[in-house]
């Protein structure tokens, strides 16, 4: 049975860090692009940033580019998102995705 986990999420004041991490089981993972998306109260789930399967290549949204790195540990199967510089409309439910499995969600609020 596969299992997505997100973890990290919490509430922290703007201009402030968090790291999120995702670990996925039930299968092997490192051969697949992993990603983050996320989900503001009242908005549609929006994309975040995305790596390769090999961490070659790495994608950000615009609103995130500069402020968010995503990476990953193949050995482990889990994927980073390290935010910086958090701003209130980062306030939102991550989710991490890989391939057509999702996570749960962590909940990320920037106090302003």
């Amino acid at each position: 049975q596969v299992q997505v986990v997100e973890s990290g999420g919490g509430l922290v004041p703007a201009g402030g860090s968090l790291r999120l991490s995702c670990s996925a089981s039930g299968r092997a993972f490192s051969m697949y692009n992993m990603a983050w998306y996320r989900q503001a109260p009242g908005k549609q789930r929006e994309f975040v940033a995305t790596i390769t399967w090999n961490k070659r290549q790495t994608l950000y949204a615009d609103s995130v580019k500069g402020r968010f790195t995503i990476s990953r540990d193949n050995a482990t199967d889990t994927v980073y998102l390290q935010m910086n510089n958090l701003k209130p409309e980062d306030t939102a439910i991550y989710y991490c995705n890989i391939q057509q499995y999702w996570g749960q969600g962590t909940q990320v609020t920037v106090s302003s």
